[in-house]
């Protein structure tokens, strides 16, 4: 029987197509031994069998063009439905499950090592990436071959391994390994190279970074398509339901390519003192660069720099405008700024130095402003919370690209019609409580039934507690902007 004929049942088990085993027997006359007992009963000890596992040699029997040819266009309607929860099957080899779960331990400490007892969690930090190992995915019947899978993120990978929970975001990578496996060259998944599956870490709801993307691109700005997922992972024993996801789409991969003009720009991933763009912080290291990798040209994001912190911002503010915007799309920002302080994200720019791209875009040669990482999104926030609409919480020494802009009139005026543009349209309390309704009907019941140990909730009245505080908040807001509007 067949892995398609057998899904529903045992979805995993076409895993056990997938190594070839090759046994050695080297037999000559010095391989066995031949001795007589004292009733002259022949014994006979053979060697030892020695067994290697070959997992180059397959054949990619599913392969098509639409569904794996680098040829084929994304399919967002596939890859992305909004109305839809889809199911994919990871299968990694025990042994490469435990490489995973070894190199985890070496990051971040012993699996549930902290937060014990509702302690503080956070108390290893690096820079490393988790590394990647081969495994098969599954999805509608369809296998994709040694692609590239990871864990993924940063304090929230390691807040959710230090308490013990193994639903963890993972990053899929599907030529990853093409140069181990000529079979999968340029393999994709419906046109996309890369995929990040996030777990919703600290949202009850498991909503809030679809819906937040969803806002984003209502308001008109570049940003990931998302979709929910159910992910199942078999790591030797059969398939264990690691619970519901949010498949999110590469900026690096197919967003600048399906939502500009080309992708031969500079795609920058800020993260650390250098992101915030404070005076004196310039550092390449620290502007990642997701594109042109081998290029040291830095002189758009030092040039953004200089021209923020330039003397003609309080000398000359109409030359200093000008140059500017002939270095930032400060529209495309501003209306940025205005839509994620209505939503209110705190986990990004003007409280975190991270959580978002920079794209110098090639039809305007303007670096332009791109959204990232919102599962922390449409709440007040932690910390110190999220900025105010008028930024009264924000300090222009460290977070100056927002309180610069905002305190000039010319870009002051600009944001408060974005602000207005977003309570009246993409966060409209109606549409956006609408939009809940849906989408909680959608996943309940896939959220509700994970399970001990790939979960965040504790009951699954949380989940619906989650929401209805998302309600809430949409109301909230609306207060809040337009206090703010008739100021």
């Amino acid at each position: 029987m067949s892995y398609k004929d057998i899904k529903s049942v045992f979805p995993i088990e076409k895993m056990l197509f997938f190594l070839f085993i090759s046994v050695f027997i080297a037999c000559s006359d010095d391989d066995t031994i031949t001795t007589t007992d004292e009733d002259d009963e022949e014994i006979v000890e053979e060697e030892e069998v020695s067994t290697t596992v070959d997992d180059t040699d397959f054949e990619a029997t599913d392969w098509t063009t639409a569904t794996h040819s680098k040829d084929a266009d994304p399919d967002f309607e596939e890859v992305f439905e909004d109305n839809a929860v889809k199911r994919l099957d990871i299968v990694i080899t025990e042994e490469r499950w435990d490489s995973m779960l070894d190199n985890m331990t070496s990051l971040y400490g012993s699996f549930g090592g902290s937060n014990q007892g509702g302690g503080p969690v956070g108390t290893t930090s690096t820079d490393e990436d988790p590394i990647f190992v081969p495994a098969e995915v599954f999805y509608e019947g369809i296998e994709w071959y040694r692609v590239g899978v990871r864990f993924k993120g940063n304090s929230s990978l390691q807040s959710t391994w230090q308490a013990g929970n193994l639903k963890l975001s993972f990053k899929l990578d599907f030529d990853e390994y093409e140069d181990d496996y000529p079979q999968i060259n340029n393999q994709r998944f419906y046109g996309f190279k890369k995929l990040s599956l996030k777990n919703n870490f600290d949202d009850k709801s498991m909503l809030r970074e679809k819906v937040a993307a969803d806002v984003f691109r209502s308001a008109g700005l570049a940003v990931s398509n998302t979709a929910f997922y159910t992910v199942y992972v078999d790591h030797g024993d059969g398939p264990i339901y690691f619970g519901l996801y949010t498949l999110v789409e590469e900026v690096d991969d197919t967003v600048i390519d399906e939502q500009f003009s080309d992708d031969d720009g500079n795609l920058y991933k800020p993260d650390g003192d250098a992101a915030t763009f404070a005076a004196g912080t310039y550092d390449e290291d620290e502007y990642v660069k997701k594109t042109n990798e081998d290029d040291a040209d830095f002189t758009d994001v030092e040039s953004l720099l200089n021209i923020l912190h330039d003397a003609s911002r309080t000398t000359d503010a109409a030359a200093w405008r000008t140059n500017l915007d002939a270095t930032l799309d400060t529209d495309v920002f501003l209306k940025y700024l205005a839509t994620n302080t209505v939503i209110q994200n705190w986990d990004t720019y003007g409280r975190m130095s991270h959580n978002y791209y920079l794209y110098n875009n090639p039809d305007n040669s303007k670096l332009t402003w791109i959204p990232w990482d919102n599962n922390e999104a449409l709440q007040a926030g932690k910390q110190q919370g999220s900025a105010e609409l008028d930024f009264s919480n924000i300090t222009a020494s460290q977070w100056p690209l927002i309180s610069y802009l905002y305190t000039d009139d010319v870009y002051q005026a600009k944001y408060d019609a974005y602000v207005q543009e977003v309570i009246e349209g993409p966060f409209n309390e109606a549409t956006v409580q609408a939009l809940y309704a849906t989408y909680s009907a959608l996943v309940e019941p896939y959220a509700t039934s994970e399970i001990d140990g790939y979960t965040f909730l504790n009951s699954s009245t949380d989940f619906q507690n989650a929401v209805n505080e998302l309600n809430a908040h949409a109301t909230s807001r609306t207060a809040a902007v337009n206090s703010y509007l008739n100021r």
